[in-house]
């Protein structure tokens, strides 16, 4: 935001063009390369002006301390998926001991969030194998690692209590009548659903049979007893085409399919115009 300020041309461009698009072969950035992939990118062994979150946390993933502020960071190492999922597979590598406890704290909040009933959509991703004239010549699914699960606990930690700071701050205050960005997510259309239940007992899964409308913790159970079987693709994304849209708003109805009461999108400035307001 130092650089995207309000009335400036890189402004009224990001504002145009509200997200980063990323195409099968190339991106096309919501700000000049300049700034998202140099100054504004993290690099290892430099400096880096950024907004932190930070959380001081104990081995049970509870957040003990938060703290939001303007912050210079120097990153040690960046490493890919790839290379930090071999460092802890190998127990050999930089920084083993610092990934290790993100892992274990990860996997804490991942089995928190199940219990509270988010849905995991899975791996749903694809990715195309391209010539260089860019014709397409094959396409697979993308397989998600730990790692990836791993940083994305930490981001929607973020995007949560950010959220819920955020949200208890305006309550404190209401005469000042704050407004702020929430990433929202509504419950199913009824209709919608109950053609899916339709669709999965048919198949033979006994699906939400008692309940007029399925809870999260209904769908995240249905995800989970079709994972491995022959027919889980097929339903996943039955099922994922069955759910409402999640958008932004300033009224906040929660997120049903994370099962977070407050939630907002605050972790990439870069390539979203909604995280820059937040």
């Amino acid at each position: 935001t130092y650089f995207c300020t309000p009335g400036s041309a890189i402004d009224d461009e990001a504002t145009k063009r509200g997200t980063s698009v990323y195409l099968v072969d190339a991106t096309i950035p919501m700000l000049p390369h300049e700034l998202s992939g140099n100054v504004c990118s993290l690099k290892a062994d430099e400096d880096r002006l950024t907004f932190s979150a930070v959380f001081r946390m104990n081995d049970k993933a509870e957040v003990l301390e938060r703290k939001f502020e303007k912050s210079i960071i120097r990153s040690q190492k960046r490493f890919t998926y790839e290379e930090a999922q071999g460092v802890l597979d190998t127990a050999q590598g930089p920084l083993l001991e610092e990934l290790g406890i993100m892992r274990a704290l990860a996997r804490v909040l991942r089995k928190g969030r199940e219990k509270e009933g988010a849905i995991d959509f899975g791996d749903n991703e694809v990715k195309f194998e391209l010539d260089p004239a860019g014709k397409p010549l094959g396409v697979t699914r993308k397989t998600r690692i730990e790692t990836m699960l791993m940083i994305e606990e930490f981001m929607l930690l973020a995007n949560r209590e950010v959220a819920t700071y955020i949200t208890k701050l305006a309550q404190k205050v209401p005469e000042k009548n704050m407004v702020f960005l929430y990433r929202i997510h509504d419950l199913p259309k009824e209709d919608r659903i109950e053609e899916l239940a339709t669709f999965v007992r048919a198949i033979g899964y006994d699906f939400a049979n008692k309940k007029k409308r399925p809870s999260a913790r209904d769908i995240a159970q249905l995800l989970a007893d079709i994972k491995g079987k022959p027919e889980e693709h097929l339903i996943r994304t039955a099922t994922l085409r069955s759910m409402a849209k999640a958008i932004y708003s300033t009224k906040n109805i929660g997120h049903f399919g994370l099962a977070f009461e407050y939630y907002t999108h605050f972790t990439s400035p870069i390539r979203r115009y909604p995280d820059m307001l937040v």
